[in-house]
């Protein structure tokens, strides 16, 4: 199982660090991932709000490519509807050259109003673009030129310089909450990268028809799923558990804050309906019952424990890849840095032992 993680750059009110202070602690942290033998890397795209500062992952993952040699830089993810897709097409390429084909492309949708305003987008529109913007850009990827004459984007034929050298078929991904996202991701052709956070009875029923409906209309089965999680790992349990309800728990609340998770607002736009269902749910059941059901869902514990859940949630969203989150919500340096290299030290290297999902699975199922 391959190890990665990611860098998401928090700067929460009350923390009393300026932006400067958190990149350069966020970077130094980051430069420490190949080293400790972590094999992947990742940031994801958002503007505007303390909740996430990286407006623009490719950057992020360039200055990376050029301080690493073999670990693989992911984007968790690019939300398309945000961007000229031809642009992002260029981008891409270019990291790939660069890097010398290390990028996993992550691609999303978008949920944070703030950020559409401020684009001047109108979200209601943002299903419709992601689908067109997708495609363009993943056929654009393995042709080498994008075209595409559609209701939310008509691109005149362009080649893609420098031309993309190698497929990124097998590494396309995209963030997928809703019933309806999986649908589109399997008509695509893109794994689903899977952050916990909906109940496993809704989660796992979803993710096996997307493998079915991926066959469908591909004819081949779908990749394992990337799983990412929060992570808060201590050798001392209480401690652990401390601190995952401190440092978990405020990340989950920076989340209700940059979404309006709390709003009701999502009720009104076309493409949202599952996100509305979910405001609503909050409500029902209040604010602390939905961050102790995040916190539950996420990595945290002794070394032993981490790796469990791990392994656990490997086995039920068949993911090979899993990625931690080990430093938010105004985290001290020098506890961010502990969190990374004791997982790096007492679960990573377990972790890289387990045998491929579909091994495991078809071992326990004899």
């Amino acid at each position: 199982m391959k190890t990665g993680m990611a860098m998401i750059f928090q700067n929460p009110d009350g923390c009393g660090r300026d932006d400067r202070e958190v990149y350069t602690n966020e970077l130094a942290l980051g430069a420490m991932a190949e080293p400790l033998g972590f094999q992947s890397l990742w940031s994801v795209e958002h503007h505007f709000t303390d909740y996430t500062m990286c407006p623009n992952v490719t950057q992020f993952l360039s200055y990376f490519a050029g301080r690493t040699k073999d670990i693989e830089l992911g984007s968790a993810v690019i939300v398309l509807p945000w961007h000229d897709p031809m642009r992002v097409a260029e981008e891409v390429a270019m990291l790939d050259h660069m890097s010398n084909g290390r990028m996993i492309l992550g691609i999303g949708r978008g949920l944070g109003r703030i950020e559409f305003e401020g684009y001047r987008l109108d979200m209601n529109k943002s299903r419709g673009a992601f689908v067109e913007y997708a495609q363009m850009l993943l056929e654009g990827l393995e042709r080498g030129y994008c075209e595409m004459d559609g209701e939310h984007i008509k691109q005149p034929r362009r080649d893609i310089r420098p031309r993309p050298f190698k497929s990124f078929r097998g590494r396309s991904y995209a963030a997928a909450v809703s019933p309806e996202s999986v649908e589109i991701m399997a008509k695509l052709g893109v794994g689903i990268l899977v952050i916990p956070q909906k109940p496993w009875e809704e989660l796992i029923p979803e993710l096996d028809s997307y493998r079915a409906k991926y066959l469908q209309y591909t004819g081949t089965e779908a990749p394992p799923t990337l799983q990412f999680g929060w992570t808060y790992c201590h050798e001392d349990e209480q401690a652990a558990y401390e601190g995952a309800v401190k440092y978990i728990g405020a990340y989950y609340d920076s989340v209700l804050k940059h979404y309006e998770l709390r709003a009701d607002h999502m009720k009104n736009l076309k493409g949202y309906e599952y996100y509305a269902k979910m405001q609503q749910g909050i409500r029902e059941v209040g604010e602390d019952a939905a961050v102790k059901f995040f916190l539950d869902l996420q990595i945290w514990g002794t070394p032993e424990q981490c790796y469990q859940k791990i392994a656990e949630t490997s086995a039920r969203i068949h993911s090979d890849h899993f990625t931690g989150v080990f430093s938010y919500s105004g985290m001290p340096w020098d506890d961010a840095e502990r969190n990374m290299r004791l997982f790096a030290r007492e679960v990573m290297p377990e972790l890289q032992k387990l045998p491929p999902v579909k091994q495991r699975i078809k071992a326990a199922a004899e």
